[in-house]
């Protein structure tokens, strides 16, 4: 989708200023939104690229001024309202009053860190050889979803050349919508500066994306 999370080549959001010795959470109340965001995901209610659309979807007044673990929140909230298993008032009032909703899965404090040391591979066996090789000239389809998409708006009708191929992953924009993993083969795909941004970008200057082969068509 086109939101607010999709700021490639934007003017006017100033410049990004790093912090020192920036702390992982800034407040208890940010543990408190990343536990309940990891708990709620364990449920197998939505997956990781459902709960990336769900941020992506907020409005984008609201998207770019909020925090980024006010961002986790208010999409939390939104994909538990969506599934049923917890009503508006009850949100509000930080209480259950009804029946907690059945769910598939329920993460205990003692599988938490064997869980995350595992990690979360998204890898998956092809299901057709890839269609791009190293060096082969593509270009990136131009495309406006309504639903989850990991193709930026720049690149999208731009002219670039496959520099890694990584192998077949969870296609995001199906997996999203609960519509199958779809697994594709994801690229590397490199764009020169200019291709993107015309005469006013940085000479000699390159941009590469992580693409997956449905979002690219042969030059």
């Amino acid at each position: 989708m086109n939101g607010g999370q999709d700021l490639g080549g934007g003017h006017g959001f100033g410049p990004v200023v790093p912090e020192p010795d920036e702390p992982v959470f800034h407040g208890e109340w940010e543990k408190r939104v990343f536990a309940l965001a990891m708990a709620m995901g364990f449920t197998g209610a939505w997956n990781l690229d459902g709960s990336r659309a769900a941020r992506e979807s907020l409005p984008p007044a609201e998207y770019l001024s909020s925090s980024y673990y006010k961002i986790w929140l208010e999409a939390l909230e939104k994909q538990i309202l969506a599934n049923g298993l917890a009503t508006r008032d009850e949100i509000a009032a930080g209480r259950a009053s009804t029946p907690a909703a059945p769910v598939a899965r329920v993460l205990a404090a003692d599988s938490l860190a064997p869980r995350f040391r595992a990690g979360f591979p998204s890898d998956r066996a092809p299901e057709a050889p890839a269609r791009f090789a190293v060096g082969d000239p593509v270009v990136a389809r131009v495309m406006n979803p309504v639903g989850h998409t990991r193709l930026p708006r720049y690149a999208r009708g731009r002219r670039g050349r496959v520099e890694a191929v990584h192998g077949a992953f969870v296609f995001p924009d199906t997996n999203a919508a609960k519509a199958g993993e779809n697994p594709a083969w994801l690229y590397t795909v490199a764009f020169e500066a200019a291709e993107l941004w015309g005469a006013d970008a940085d000479p000699g200057g390159r941009v590469t994306i992580a693409a997956f082969e449905p979002y690219l068509d042969p030059a």
